[in-house]
This record gives structure tokens, C-alpha cells and sequence, in this order.
């Protein structure tokens, strides 16, 4: 985990909270995003894309948010083809989370539901077990639109656990100001390196945000079986 007392000054100047994002959630409630997926040379394999949307009561009241992330990827011999649903509340506590998963012969499909302090995930094919959460806990897919929100007000969040199937541990350092070209156009961003550690294993990632009121993630690095892949969004 970073040294907070020796990042303080940088997070404060980098991650300065603007009007437009600070008095609510920063992303749109309509946000499409779609990415090209590439090999560590550059070269394209796939798409992906990452969309979120408020949900309605019949009334017409807002009642929170569906998130939704989707990438299709190949190499000859290994496909990657993954799609998780997320449920949250407005104040982005996951309500129920849905994972598929294709990675060359291994898959996987399972879904989790948050209630009265316990997520109860089951897998298809498997069996159902309970594991004890907080009263907001979250879920991979929507913590990531909680860390934007955090972000957008200038915070990064503290070392928390994360449900993406098992429980994981996850805490993030800050890597610098990054700039990521997209097509024509130069994006600054910022760097964030993720510390991920599960039951029974260990990994880091990375993803750039952009500097914008929506923190919006421009590129996101992630290890698999054959190497690292990198989603860039599409400009």
C-alpha cells in the first residue's frame, strides 16, 4: 500500500475535485464505453465495451444503477470472452452480480446476491456458499464506478474487499501522470496500479484515467493466462 504521507501533496494537486463532478456521480447515466482489446506488440485482438444506466421502479423513481462489461478477444488456440452484470443502489452498494467467464478451456458461470450483510454466490454447475459483507459491500464491476466517483473528488479509496466471485483484498498505489494517445487525439491521464490478493492468489493491474470530470478509464491493463492485455478506448 502507498505512503499517504508521502503522496498527499501529489494526490491533492492531481486529483482535485472539480464542480461538475464533486456534488454527484461523475459518470453519465446513459455512458457507453467501448475499447479495442490489443496484444502487449499492439497488435488487435478483440472489443470490449462498459456501459451503466440508471433503473426505474414502474413509477418512475430512480432505484440505482445496471452496469455491464463485456470483451470478446483471440489469439489462435485461446479465446477470451468474458460478460459480468452488476446491480447497485444509488449510493453504489452492489445488490447482485452475474459472471461469465471464457478463458481458452477454462469457463465459468456464477452469480452472487448482496443481502442483510451476506453475499450468497452461486456457480452453475457447483454448489452455493455465503460469505459475510458489510452493510455496502461491492462487487468487482460496480467498485470500479465507486472508484471513479472517488477519484472525482479527489480521494482514492482505502484498502477494502472487493466480491468477484471469492473475496479479494484490493488497494491501489499512484503510478504518475501518464499521457495515452487515441487515434489522433493525446488524452492526459493518470496511472493507477491495483494490488489484488485472493484466497489463493495474487495479481496487479493498471488502468489510466483521464483527467476529466468523468475520470473516464482509457486504457486498462490486465494479466491473463498467455500475457498482459490491454483495453484502449475506442476515441
Amino acid at each position: 500500500m502507498w505512503k499517504w504521507f508521502l503522496a498527499a501533496a501529489a494526490w491533492q494537486a492531481v486529483l482535485a475535485p472539480s464542480p461538475a463532478a464533486a456534488s454527484d456521480l461523475p459518470f453519465r447515466p446513459d455512458e457507453m464505453l467501448r475499447y479495442t482489446v490489443n496484444w502487449p506488440s499492439g497488435l488487435g485482438l478483440g472489443e470490449g465495451d462498459m456501459s451503466a444506466r440508471l433503473t426505474k421502479a414502474p413509477s418512475g423513481d430512480v432505484t440505482g444503477w445496471q452496469f455491464e462489461f463485456r470483451i470478446e478477444a483471440a489469439v489462435p488456440g485461446f479465446t477470451v470472452a468474458d460478460h459480468y452484470l452488476a446491480s447497485a443502489t444509488r449510493t453504489l452498494c452492489s445488490v447482485e452480480f452475474e459472471k461469465g467467464l471464457v478463458h481458452g478451456r477454462r469457463t465459468g458461470k456464477e452469480k452472487t446476491t448482496f443481502s442483510e450483510g451476506t453475499a450468497r454466490r452461486k456457480t452453475t454447475g457447483g454448489g452455493t456458499s455465503d460469505i459475510p459483507v458489510g452493510d455496502c459491500a461491492r462487487d468487482g464491476l460496480t467498485f470500479l464506478y465507486y472508484l471513479r466517483s472517488e477519484l472525482a473528488q479527489g480521494r482514492i479509496p482505502a484498502t477494502q474487499t472487493v466480491l468477484f466471485g471469492a473475496p479479494y483484498e484490493v488497494s491501489f498505489q499512484y503510478g504518475g501522470r501518464q499521457p495515452v494517445v487515441l487515434g489522433d487525439s493525446r488524452v492526459d491521464g493518470d496511472r493507477l496500479i491495483a494490488t489484488v490478493k485472493g484466497p489463493a492468489s495474487k495479481f496487479t493491474f493498471e488502468v489510466v484515467v483521464a483527467q476529466d470530470p468523468g475520470r473516464t478509464p482509457v486504457r486498462i491493463k490486465v494479466p491473463l493466462e498467455l500475457g498482459d492485455f490491454t483495453m484502449e478506448l475506442n476515441p
